[in-house]
């Protein structure tokens, strides 16, 4: 297999020397040009035509997420966004930023050298084989009320990866304060998703923080896990469901991870649960979600042409685990439908 070929656009000197110098030293990775600011990168993205492009959001001359919006619509490609911790790198994944990694907050040379050896070629390999995501709304088709007896559900599970910024932020748009209470494992850097759950609680109808343990697990209420080295799980405790958060080892890879989270929905909620898996690279969730429909809870999928990566869904898929697969905009009725109820 040929080398990813790929443009590094950094206004650092020094780091973009670091950048080049570390992503060549992997066998499966090309770093083809680099460039100090957008301008520069627009020209060799037209020579080099690179297949995946790492961008930091503070630049020279104009920033990434400007940057971002002008290029996507006239020259999609797959970018890898480099940001230090802060929601701006939310835009830039709006704006169509497939994945982002989280600068070394230490100026330790050997944690940024092991950064870009370690994480960053990892991401860079995962949005070379992403589908740049397009206008899933007007390919939707028609959210119906389908002839199904209403079903008790006192709590939904939803897990995702690659992509998930986005598809776990529209579906929630789409959900409304009257369900039970939802807990979420989104794969995201430490400290970035309370920067996320606090969007997500100014733009959606739902209360969303990041979880804390013990915390009540309730209506109208959505909890998600804290990114770093804890898992989260859901226990039933004197007639409520309940955060437990751990220091755990990962699971698949990930600290939190969806598996971990669906098992202990199984055992938790059983039948009067629903379990959604969403957009992601590789296998994390499925046999969680397996589990949960094993115990009899209601399992939805996100399909193919709606995920900017079709790894999670599919292993689900082909495991047995997706009762219902939808596109990502219909996945909202589809949870009012089984639950009898109008969106």
């Amino acid at each position: 297999m040929r080398k990813i070929k790929v443009l590094v656009v950094e206004d650092s000197m020094l780091f973009r020397e670091l950048l080049v110098r570390k992503l060549n030293e992997d066998e499966g990775i090309e770093v083809v040009a680099a460039a100090r600011d957008p301008f520069e990168a627009r020209d060799m993205i037209i020579k080099h035509q690179p297949d995946v492009m790492t961008l930091d959001i503070e630049l020279p001359r104009m920033d990434g997420i400007e940057f971002l919006r002008k290029l996507m619509p006239q020259y999609p490609l797959p970018v890898v966004m480099i940001s230090s911790l802060s929601d701006r790198v939310f835009d830039a994944m709006n704006a169509g930023a497939v994945e982002f990694v989280a600068k070394p907050s230490s100026g330790n040379r050997k944690d940024i050298e092991e950064f870009i050896t370690t994480e960053l070629p990892v991401k860079i390999k995962i949005a070379s084989v992403a589908k740049l995501r397009r206008n899933a709304k007007a390919e939707a088709s028609a959210i119906q009320m389908y002839a199904t007896p209403g079903r008790k559900c006192n709590l939904l599970a939803i897990g995702a990866s690659t992509g998930g910024t986005e598809a776990t932020a529209e579906l929630l748009k789409d959900l409304h304060s009257d369900l039970p209470g939802i807990v979420i494992v989104q794969h995201m850097p430490a400290g970035f998703t309370e920067l996320y759950a606090n969007r997500l609680n100014d733009r959606c109808e739902l209360e969303v923080r990041e979880a804390k343990n013990g915390d009540v697990v309730r209506p109208g209420l959505a909890l998600l896990a804290p990114g770093g080295e804890q898992q989260m799980q859901v226990v039933y405790r004197d007639g409520e469901y309940k955060i437990l958060l751990r220091k755990a080892p990962k699971v698949n890879g990930h600290c939190p991870s969806v598996d971990v989270l669906f098992h202990s929905v199984a055992k938790a909620a059983g039948k009067n649960a629903m379990g959604i898996i969403l957009t992601g690279m590789g296998g994390d969730g499925a046999k969680g979600l397996l589990a949960m429909r094993n115990a009899g809870a209601r399992t939805i999928g996100q399909d193919e042409s709606t995920c900017v990566v079709y790894g999670m869904p599919k292993v689900a898929y082909e495991c047995g685990a997706v009762e219902y697969q939808e596109k990502l905009p219909n996945i909202a009725g589809r949870v009012y439908s089984i639950m009898n109820r109008r969106p």
